[in-house]
């Protein structure tokens, strides 16, 4: 079988790294890191099946005009891909759909967001509603910050007319989880549930990014919590969009919240998460390309297994990200690191060179390490992360570094 993965980052390095196990892979545009890339464009590619990873080309609608050329595609058309390119609308199909969620209203105008940030307390969520690259949403306990914040994204003078209409939402409180399923428009299987981390700095500190680093498996989430999942959230918005006319043919990302009152969807995309993904697949014993293979042809007909290893993944970012993006340093250290046994580098942000790789983008590279169990992944993880080095760069220290709190709850 011969996979077309679409995109350049981290994520479908990952994709196409798992698919090699079993397919041909080719990946457009991919970067230099990602030993599968191809400037050919997607449109002339010859491939079995079509793998879409971003967002961005989903929301454009390059799925429809793929199946409208006759070939097979994992990601969802433009009128499902709308789940995360509206948060506004997909916060109506959660609702329609009877899934928990935060209480929350949608607002192009200034005075009514602001009475409706009266009526909250203690937590202010505040999201653009439509796509910053995982990086338009606000969390905040300052009123006046949340204050500024409306008043900056509907003025576009943050994310532009992504932020001209906006949602703001009661904040929940508990540990969050990420939970993909695949799905093939008509029922959906759950992949291994991970954790991620979105704020640049440790202990949850600094602004949200596209994300800092995850792990799976996620101590404190059994085996009925993700029956669960799939009951009160996944099942029953495919049901909504199947009476929409929608037929979803992809992944379903769920990110929950594990409040006191139970999990609560915080945010549906339309795609793989990263740096979900580079955790997630690693661990997978299924045979990808075939499972894939089977959502977008209508005909899902296994559960996915999972190895019992643990694998954590750190993210490493360029100087100023997320505001903005330093480039062009050397990357030092990737060599030894490649040779290290459990380790896989995954390349988003780069650029080759003479004497190697060098930074070309906000996120660089996601160190993912395989481990028997969470904490000898994570001591190797950051084993490697410690011989990467270039001026300036960022990641975190505390990935997984607290996942036992969660064991008991």
């Amino acid at each position: 079988m011969k996979v077309c993965v679409v995109g350049s980052g981290g994520r479908e390095h990952a994709l196409a790294h798992v698919l090699a196990r079993t397919a041909e892979v080719i990946v457009t545009p991919g970067n230099p890191g990602i030993p599968f890339s191809t400037n050919q464009p997607v449109k002339e590619i010859e491939a079995d099946l079509f793998v879409i990873g971003p967002e961005q080309p989903l929301v454009e609608g390059l799925a429809d005009e793929l199946r409208k050329q006759g070939k097979l595609v994992f990601g969802p058309n433009a009128d499902g891909a709308k789940l995360e390119g509206s948060k506004s609308w997909m916060k109506e199909i959660l609702v329609e759909s009877g899934v928990p969620t935060a209480r929350h209203g949608v607002f192009t105008e200034k005075e009514a967001a602001f009475d409706f940030l009266q009526n909250l307390s203690d937590l202010y969520v505040i999201k653009t509603d439509g796509l910053a690259a995982g990086k338009g949403v606000l969390v905040t306990s300052d009123l006046a910050e949340a204050r500024q914040a409306v008043s900056e994204y509907l003025s576009g003078k943050a994310f532009g007319t992504a932020g001209k209409r906006i949602v703001i939402e009661e904040g929940l409180t508990g540990p969050e989880i990420s939970l993909l399923a695949v799905c093939d428009g008509q029922t959906a299987v759950p992949l291994a549930p991970a954790q991620d981390f979105k704020r640049l700095k440790d202990q949850d500190e600094g602004p949200n990014t596209g994300g800092m680093g995850a792990y799976s498996p996620v101590p404190f989430v059994e085996e009925n919590l993700v029956e669960r999942i799939m009951d009160i959230a996944v099942i029953p918005t495919l049901e909504t969009l199947k009476r929409k006319g929608i037929d979803y043919r992809g992944v379903l990302y769920c990110g929950l919240m594990i409040t006191p009152d139970g999990p609560k969807v915080l945010e549906y995309n339309a795609r793989f998460g990263d740096p979900e993904t580079q955790v997630v697949l690693p661990r997978l014993e299924t045979d990808l390309a075939e499972l894939l293979l089977g959502a977008a042809s209508g005909s899902l007909n296994s559960n996915p297994v999972f190895s019992n290893d643990a694998a954590v993944a750190v993210v490493c970012a360029s100087e100023s990200y997320p505001e903005n993006s330093r480039t062009g340093d050397f990357i030092d250290g990737l060599s030894q690191v490649q040779e290290m046994k459990g380790i896989n580098i995954f390349f988003s942000g780069v650029r080759k060179t003479n004497d190697g790789f060098a930074t070309d983008g906000g996120r660089v590279l996601t160190i993912t390490g395989i481990g028997p169990t969470l904490e000898k992944a994570r001591n190797l993880t950051y084993e490697a992360v410690s011989q990467i080095s270039w001026p300036g760069m960022q990641k975190r220290e505390d990935i997984a570094s607290n996942s036992d709190l969660y064991k008991d709850k």
